[in-house]
């Protein structure tokens, strides 16, 4: 797949390489697919069962850690590595600084700022999904998980609660959980949508990551609305590399970066 991924009858134009998975990636891809000064694909963790298309050249799966990465990067001549990934996506965005550090090349964080606390929001603040777990404590309460499927087992250690789960694909091996109830949906979630769900499923608290963004943030706002209290993971220090938050600014630096000498 890599062979093909890039228009080899255009060599003399820069390559970008997005890392994906985020509606800033699809959005960034879509305005780079035209502009005839780069040779742009997007690269995708392949986690979601049915991911929407994408308006380049598309690759799916992981390059095996910062040494396929490193490996991909100077075999495809990749002029800019753009980490467009989810806020929490770590260990991608660590793999990425360091492939981009041993082969000296350029690398772009794309990250959409963080949400702030508000008048009238409760949020509980934690530095994981596990102290999220202890954060909701031992009186047993109605709890709306909004965190994605790839932590939500941290919660089978707290059977006392009742859960609404919210992902877009199935939470695989299904949770071990005596009282659970599975939401399968992809945002963006209006405010009364999510209003509407918290009071018709009575629910006590939201556990959420500060992803940040307008497509999630629904939820947010219907908690603050409602009194309700969120257990808000925040985001870890983030890889220390160039970082803009729009995809206004992520052009205006590509265009400075790559500019034709």
């Amino acid at each position: 797949m890599a062979a093909t991924l890039f228009d080899t009858s255009a060599m003399e134009k820069p390559r970008i390489l997005i890392l994906g998975g985020t509606t800033e990636a699809r959005e960034l891809a879509s305005r780079l697919a035209d502009d005839v000064r780069y040779d742009t694909a997007i690269s995708l963790a392949g986690r979601t069962a049915d991911p929407k298309p994408q308006p380049v050249k598309a690759r799916i799966g992981g390059f095996g850690g910062a040494d396929g990465l490193a490996h991909f990067l100077r075999d495809e001549n990749i002029a800019l590595l753009i980490d467009a990934t989810h806020p929490f996506a770590a260990r991608i965005s660590h793999n990425a600084t360091e492939a981009a550090q041993r082969t000296s090349t350029k690398v772009l964080a794309l990250r959409r700022p963080q949400w702030q606390l508000e008048p009238g929001d409760r949020w509980t603040p934690v530095e994981s999904v596990a102290e999220a777990v202890h954060a909701l404590g031992p009186i047993p309460r109605r709890v709306f998980l909004a965190i994605g499927r790839q932590e939500a087992f941290h919660f089978e250690t707290a059977p006392e609660h009742s859960y609404v789960i919210r992902s877009v694909d199935p939470v695989t091996p299904p949770l071990r959980l005596p009282d659970q109830e599975a939401i399968l949906a992809t945002g963006p979630f209006a405010e009364a949508d999510e209003a509407a769900l918290l009071e018709n499923r009575k629910i006590d608290v939201i556990v959420a990551k500060n992803s940040g963004g307008s497509a999630t943030y629904g939820k947010i706002a219907a908690a603050r609305r409602l009194g309700i209290e969120v257990v808000m993971v925040e985001r870890r220090k983030p890889a220390d590399v160039p970082a803009v938050g729009t995809c206004d600014e992520a052009l205006d630096l590509i265009a400075h970066w790559l500019a034709p000498a």
